[in-house]
């Protein structure tokens, strides 16, 4: 039975509050539910010693450190009035905000009109080449010169669908804020009838954003920690930029989520104060709702940049036109980059695989256009979709794009699992910009230092172990310190656990250093928590998770995400 929210975080000075809901369900007896909640986990909150007072109250697992034998919870004024000064986590959802968005209340005017100009060039072109081809046709048979004038009435936009066929031609001003469009074949549209205006110049003819006002971000020789579905928390990014990390961007998202006040996407934008280059990367099949959703990002949160997915390998999403599908609609992803970057100051990165097949790059022909269309960085994973991680990344490959794709910057990302695959990625590719680092900072999330340092690092089980336990810690605070959040920080613990166990420790190697792709034969390690951190059983992790989290729950089971999706 679960306590009822009025009366969860209660502190000594305060009056019992009455639950103001006739058909409340939950329990409100604090003296009962006491007695009937399971045993603390441990006599001492992390929470409470870090913020002065636990959000949790009542139902925290560590409660008897702050709690009162009533259920009163217990502040430290002097400590939590200093976190309350010094914030630690942004990009929270508002109730305000998520209100107007499933109302729909929302002024996405602004995305709209970038949206409707691009759709209205589209038309306007269309009919010119027709126009063009009659005149031709006309002129062949002797005949006079038809002119046909294109009507500007019809602004109505169209479906994802529809708008793949169609050519967008004209090319964004990166100085115009407003969407004001140069055709990009050098033939005027307003000879073939747009609508010119008169009367007085207004602000919006004159006013224009130049390209060195929009916010700059200094990309090259940074190291990159890639944007990572489930265990790309915040607890995981703040342990890899206590390690050195300096580019961080949250899991991936899906546009379409963010617009419905969605609370779990929405925690998936959360961004921590350590975290001083942070980014948001979205996934989303037609330019409207990126559009849209790329606005309210700029208008509502603290961010750096946002990043477009183009390399998401799952079924449903490439089905659905999003991801790495987008790699096959390659009109639609012209005018998804165009519009986002005209609608928003900040930068538009973009992360994208060699192309849908193995046998068919198709990166290096769309790089050249990334920069015209208003990215301001791309990354290249060495990797097809069909590929997934099954072979080797094609640095040559990524060589060749960052080549074509100068002067835009260009990340490389694929198999980096220690210093010397550093440095010879950068060898292989020498006109990248940096490098982006995945897979192997969940398998071990030092490695930035080891880049850094230049040396391979020979760590123990216990600080393995220690960095676990900081990992739990960061947990508890991010999604709550009660039953369900100990289950969520175990759940992502457990998923962690399925790419740690891959770590060899380098005392061990016979020819370090380890590759990501060698799966090692089973081993002793020096001691038995080595030994136990590097089994594949889920079992195994489980015993972990049990040293930091306590008993699980009966009949628990796990299976890895990243097991349950995997490409057969």
């Amino acid at each position: 039975m679960n306590l009822c929210p009025t009366l969860i975080d209660i502190s000594e000075s305060e009056e019992l509050p009455i639950c103001g809901n006739p058909k409340c369900s939950f329990l409100h007896d604090v003296s009962a539910y006491l007695a009937a909640k399971s045993p603390d986990l441990s006599s001492m909150c992390y929470v409470y010693s870090t913020q002065g007072r636990c959000p949790r109250g009542a139902s925290c697992r560590f409660g008897s450190q702050h709690l009162t034998p009533s259920g009163r919870n217990i502040i430290n004024i002097t400590l939590h009035e200093k976190f309350r000064e010094t914030k630690s986590t942004f990009n929270q959802l508002d109730k305000s905000v998520q209100f107007s968005l499933r109302k729909r209340h929302y002024d996405f005017s602004k995305s709209d009109s970038v949206i409707a100009k691009y759709d209205r060039k589209s038309k306007e072109k269309v009919q010119y080449r027709h126009s063009k081809k009659d005149l031709l046709q006309n002129e062949s048979k002797g005949k006079e010169q038809l002119t046909k004038e294109v009507s500007g009435e019809n602004n109505t936009l169209r479906d994802v669908n529809d708008r793949a066929d169609v050519d967008f031609i004209c090319k964004v001003d990166s100085e115009n804020d407003n969407g004001s469009e140069n055709c990009a074949d050098g033939d005027s549209v307003t000879s073939v009838g747009e609508i010119k205006r008169s009367g007085a110049i207004t602000d919006e003819d004159v006013i224009k954003v130049r390209t060195e006002e929009r916010k700059r971000v200094e990309w090259n020789g940074k190291l990159y920690l890639s944007p990572l579905t489930t265990v790309g928390n915040l607890p995981f990014r703040r342990i890899c930029k206590e390690f050195g990390a300096e580019i961080t961007c949250g899991e991936m998202a899906m546009a379409s989520s963010l617009l419905q006040g969605v609370q779990q996407e929405w925690a998936l934008v959360k961004r921590h104060a350590s975290e001083d280059l942070f980014g948001v990367q979205l996934c989303g099949n037609n330019p409207y709702v990126m559009t849209r959703c790329a606005q309210m990002l700029e208008e509502k949160t603290q961010i750096d940049f946002i990043d477009v997915n183009l390399g998401c390998p799952i079924e449903l999403v490439y089905q659905q036109g999003g991801g790495s599908g987008l790699l096959r609609r390659e009109k639609t992803l012209e005018s998804v980059i165009r519009c986002m970057s005209n609608v928003i100051n900040l930068p538009l990165t973009v992360k994208t695989r060699t192309g849908v097949y193995a046998n068919k790059n198709m990166a290096h022909a769309l790089i050249p256009n990334f920069q015209e269309w208003g990215a301001s960085l791309v990354t290249v994973h060495g990797r097809s979709r069909e590929q997934r991680y099954t072979k080797s990344a094609d640095w040559k490959y990524i060589e060749q794009c960052a080549q074509l794709g100068s002067p835009l910057p260009v990340f490389g990302n694929g198999d980096i699992l220690s210093y010397e695959d550093y440095e010879q990625a950068l060898v292989n590719s020498p006109t990248v910009a940096g490098i982006m680092i995945g897979r192997g900072a969940l398998i071990k999330p030092w490695i930035f230092t080891e880049v850094k340092e230049q040396r391979h690092w020979d760590i123990s089980s216990s600080d393995r172990l220690g960095i676990l336990k900081k990992y739990v810690n960061y947990g508890l605070e991010h999604w709550g310190s009660d039953t369900k959040g100990v289950e969520n920080t175990r759940r992502f613990l457990l998923e962690w656990l399925s790419f740690l166990h891959r770590y060899i420790p380098v005392g061990l190697l016979e020819y370090p250093p380890q590759k990501i792709n060698q799966r090692p034969p089973y081993y002793r390690g020096r001691d038995e928590l080595e030994t136990l951190m590097a089994s594949p059983s889920c079992a195994d992790w489980l015993r972990i998770s049990e040293m930091l989290l306590g008993p699980v729950p009966e009949n628990y089971h796990f299976l890895p995400k990243h097991k349950a999706n995997s490409w057969k």
